[in-house]
């Protein structure tokens, strides 16, 4: 049996899993209908594009906070799977702290950003205020922050089953990780 904290990390996760999936399907439905509309009706719909890229902000950056959990972050671990072993460790803390502050900046930062653009519109949707479409990256670093402390504190979560559900793997014993 895991910690409460983990299990409660693993519907969040599970929760960023389908908003960035949830995401990336209504983008593959929506920018054919602005081809569709554009192309063969010949009026072009005006909302497919903003909508679109507020997807793809949502799906970058939910996505990202799912990816560091699932250890999917390549270039992280190409640098550190480079280092000798007695280095390795040292380095994986290394790189938590340096996600910590990044998510940190970015969660903070992008409320700023969220609150300063509140009173601004999106152009084709006014009634759609801008501030939206930055939400997802105070919201998705906050979640990254998360998953962090999660992985300071519990260890990496990468390779258990809730996480890798495509594979199957024994889940850990009691205590470990």
């Amino acid at each position: 049996m895991s910690h409460p904290f983990v299990r409660l990390m693993d519907h969040v996760y599970h929760a960023c899993i389908w908003v960035a999936g949830l995401s990336i399907l209504a983008m593959a439905l929506i920018i054919p209908w602005g081809v569709f509309s554009r192309y063969v009706l010949g009026t072009g719909s005006h909302w497919p594009e903003p909508v679109s890229i507020m997807l793809m902000v949502v799906f970058t950056f939910i996505g990202a906070a799912a990816s560091y959990r699932a250890g999917g972050h390549i270039a992280v671990a190409m640098l550190t799977e480079r280092l000798p072993a007695s280095l390795q460790t040292a380095c994986a803390k290394l790189v938590d702290l340096l996600m910590a502050g990044i998510s940190i900046f970015v969660a903070w930062y992008g409320m700023d950003l969220v609150l300063a653009t509140m009173g601004q519109t999106v152009a084709e949707l006014p009634s759609v205020p801008v501030g939206y479409t930055y939400l997802a990256l105070p919201i998705g670093s906050a979640i990254t922050l998360l998953f962090v402390i999660e992985r300071i504190v519990f260890g990496s979560q990468h390779l258990r089953p809730i996480v890798r559900f495509d594979e199957h793997h024994e889940e850990p014993a009691e205590g470990g990780a």
